[in-house]
């Protein structure tokens, strides 16, 4: 079997499992079998509770906020200690000092309505007005395996933002120090964004009736979603605003602490710096890569409800770069490295990013290869191996493949352990100074996992005996030889 397969034969549980493209490096399109329909009416029903249902989802909601403001107090204004109660009669006294910090210095003020709404509208707008990079979508179940077109402008997107930014940071229109230095009010009005969003497009779905997968509990299907695909004209808003809300805010916030040390200092420290670059490639890497993204789980089967949207407009932004708070608001004899270290965690980086990088890319390139797509868009910097030549994959009787070549010969999750390798670092470039800064790769390796139980327990129902084949070929989870 060189890659070749008629609708019959995609029907049967073959036994030859390994296959291989056709000598030019393409692939016949996937047809999706009876077979392989009734399986995915059945994963676009809710059958069961994630998250510990209703009264989870209520504390993750609750919980996650006052979380975000408590380590963000304990960085800012208790120099990155771990504060509580002394004893139970301090108890009330010290929640008032936790109220009076977000009370003054997380307020919902104008000028951070006026920064994050700018931001968010800038980027809704040029999103719609500049040209981009047409991208077919895989066939979507629930619209009867229709697929939809991805107007992919991110990378223009990009650095339309780039110059806007240097030009009003020039002429003293708006400075960059500033961000840094309202942190906290910044994060507030997240925080309502993700919660005024996420209930507007709840409505929305309901109201139009095209919500999808519900249980019956609003406060479950809040937090979910309700709906797969929303768009707005040509933006699709779940792509747009995993591109272009967290990561240009994450990217933002760190040249932020950048100006703020060259303004003290009068340089930057080579930790600051590591920050820059290490938010510059992810958000370059999305940029550049974001015809990939319909590619992935999160724009084919996840819906678009508090869990993604919070995590965007605010989770990501801030909680990610606790570093960057701790650097722009203490001596760098705090976190200093020395050089042998520099060039460690520099050269962690940039190994993680490279497999990352070339791992997501071959993934989504095979997927295109099965619709049909062999040509692919080329942008700075299309690093070698991120397309996979004469790939071998798994032919399933639901009709799609599972790659099993490149990095996905030797994990199943390899972009999963380079992203949170990065995640890692990301808090290391400041040393033992406070362990707040690792929050983010250690709430990222419980998301993470989690993520790939949903997605296991998802593949294990779709694709029945042939992923049990899948498993006994690419055996290891996540580190190859390890697990």
């Amino acid at each position: 079997m060189a890659g070749k397969s008629s609708a019959t034969e995609m029907e049967l549980p073959t036994s030859n499992l390994r296959h291989r493209s056709t000598e030019n490096g393409s692939t016949t399109k996937v047809v999706v079998t009876e077979a392989g329909r009734e399986v995915d009416k059945r994963l676009d029903k809710h059958e069961s509770y994630e998250f510990g249902g209703p009264w989870g989802v209520v504390a993750i909601m609750t919980g996650f906020p006052i979380l975000m403001y408590y380590l963000w107090i304990c960085l800012w204004f208790y120099d990155g200690k771990l504060v509580y109660p002394s004893s139970v009669d301090d108890v009330q006294p010290f929640l008032w000092r936790m109220w009076g910090h977000v009370a003054k210095d997380a307020s919902p003020n104008l000028y951070a309505w006026k920064v994050y709404s700018g931001n968010f509208f800038f980027q809704l707008f040029i999103a719609w007005i500049l040209p981009g990079y047409q991208q077919e979508g895989l066939p979507v179940p629930s619209l009867n395996y229709k697929t939809l077109m991805y107007n992919c402008n991110a990378l223009v997107c990009l650095y339309t933002t780039l110059i806007t930014a240097a030009a009003l940071h020039y002429y003293n229109i708006f400075r960059l120090t500033e961000i840094i230095d309202n942190y906290g009010h910044l994060m507030s009005v997240s925080m309502i964004f993700g919660f005024g969003v996420s209930l507007i497009t709840y409505l929305y779905a309901v109201l139009t009736g095209t919500q999808i997968r519900m249980s019956g509990n609003f406060f479950y299907d809040y937090f979910m979603g309700a709906c797969l695909n929303p768009r707005l004209g040509s933006i699709d808003l779940k792509m747009w605003a995993e591109v272009r809300i967290p990561w240009v805010i994450v990217f933002f916030l760190s040249v932020s602490g950048a100006c703020k040390q060259y303004e003290q200092l009068g340089y930057v420290t080579p930790n600051m710096a590591f920050m820059i670059l290490a938010t510059g490639f992810y958000i370059n890497a999305c940029a550049k890569g974001e015809e990939c993204i319909p590619q992935t789980w999160d724009m084919f089967h996840e819906k678009w409800g508090f869990m993604v949207i919070f995590w965007n407009f605010s989770g990501v932004p801030f909680s990610y770069v606790y570093s960057v708070v701790y650097m722009a608001s203490h001596d760098p004899s705090a976190y200093r490295f020395t050089t042998v270290g520099y060039v460690s965690i520099y050269t962690v980086l940039c190994t993680a990013y490279y497999i990352w990088d070339t791992a997501m890319a071959q993934k989504s390139h095979f997927k295109m290869q099965t619709q049909g797509i062999t040509k692919f868009r080329k942008t700075f910097p299309q690093l070698p191996g991120c397309v996979v030549k004469d790939p071998t994959f798994i032919q399933t009787a639901h009709g799609n493949r599972l790659l099993t070549s490149g990095w996905w010969a030797y994990s199943r999750k390899p972009n999963y352990v380079a992203d949170w390798t990065m995640s890692l670092t990301w808090g290391a470039v400041i040393g033992t100074a406070t362990i707040i800064p690792y929050f983010y790769s250690m709430f990222f390796i419980v998301v993470l996992l989690h993520r790939c139980t949903r997605d296991f327990e998802r593949c294990s129902i779709k694709y029945g005996k042939d992923w049990e084949r899948y498993c006994q070929v690419v055996k290891y989870k996540y580190i190859p030889g390890i697990y």
